[in-house]
């Protein structure tokens, strides 16, 4: 079993610890998610699911914004693109294909091994790193570096200010960013609510039987929402906290220029569809300015 929290034996104060408000980005369990053996095997499983939209976008959309980002970078025999959170390889192939020199980055093993896989059954050149990409560093250089499903998301602000600054150390001069965020209309559609399941997202967390509760949050001012999972196994207790930064046009290009960018594109997300203000999600190209 994996290892867990202390168990909270009075159900009040259980009860209570779980409905108390955390402290804004105050618990960090992102690579719990990714590195727990049975919750990477089913992110897995989700990734590679052509339809679902929860661990990546429909295959077909990815095709299509593979498609797009060709076009609007060009990219060809000479490019040099870092895909950032690449996870089992489904953008960094297809940037392979067009002949581009590629770098996956990712901390979840489990899709490290699937990509790399993949890449060797099917005669692909693709590098790929097992690496925190937060403290991941390198003496290349990009034409573009891509950050694809909002990954950016879940930072906190000092997290994301240390991600900008490898960003603007690993491009090439005149290089470009892509990446897509979740906009303000996707924060005005969340509720703050509680459920509770007998094994919560069909035995998403465990392969042992449990319970489980998501207690969301929204952190107005901030424009903050949190998911916050409690699971309850024998023995123990588990959370998994997933924070979700949401960005206007004007938060999101505030923030680069902060950090050394600025905004040139704004689109609905990264197949090039044109900025619709009730767009779930955000997406932009930038330069170091």
């Amino acid at each position: 079993m994996p290892e867990q929290d202390k168990f909270l034996v009075d159900p009040f104060d259980f009860l209570a610890d779980m409905f108390q408000r955390p402290p804004l980005f105050g618990e960090y369990t992102v690579d719990r998610l990714w590195q727990d053996e049975h919750i990477s095997q089913r992110m897995l499983e989700l990734h590679l699911d052509k339809d679902t939209e929860l661990a990546s976008r429909p295959h077909a959309f990815i095709e299509r914004s593979a498609e797009w980002i060709k076009s609007r970078f060009e990219i060809g025999a000479k490019t040099v693109v870092f895909d950032y959170g690449c996870g089992p390889g489904l953008y960094t192939s297809r940037f392979a294909r067009m002949g581009a020199s590629v770098t996956g980055i990712d901390f979840s093993k489990r899709s490290i091994d699937h990509a790399t896989a993949y890449a060797s059954d099917h005669s692909l050149e693709v590098s790929y790193v097992l690496a925190d990409y937060l403290s991941w560093e390198t003496t290349d250089r990009a034409d573009l570096i891509t950050l694809i499903f909002c990954d950016l998301c879940p930072l906190s602000p000092h997290r994301r200010q240390t991600l900008f600054g490898r960003f603007r150390r690993h491009l090439k001069p005149g290089g470009h960013i892509l990446l897509d965020v979740c906009s303000l209309a996707q924060f005005e559609s969340k509720k703050e609510q509680t459920v509770c399941e007998r094994n919560l997202l069909g035995g998403f967390f465990s392969p042992h039987d449990y319970f489980g509760f998501l207690t969301a949050f929204k952190y107005d001012s901030e424009r903050v929402s949190l998911d916050k999972y409690t699971i309850v196994e024998r023995g123990g207790v588990r959370h998994f906290y997933n924070w979700i930064q949401h960005y206007g046009v004007d938060e999101l290009a505030g923030e680069l220029g902060e950090n050394g960018f600025a905004v040139q594109e704004v689109y609905s997300n990264v197949a090039g569809d044109p900025y619709e203000a009730d767009s779930p999600v955000l997406a932009v190209v930038a330069q170091v300015v």
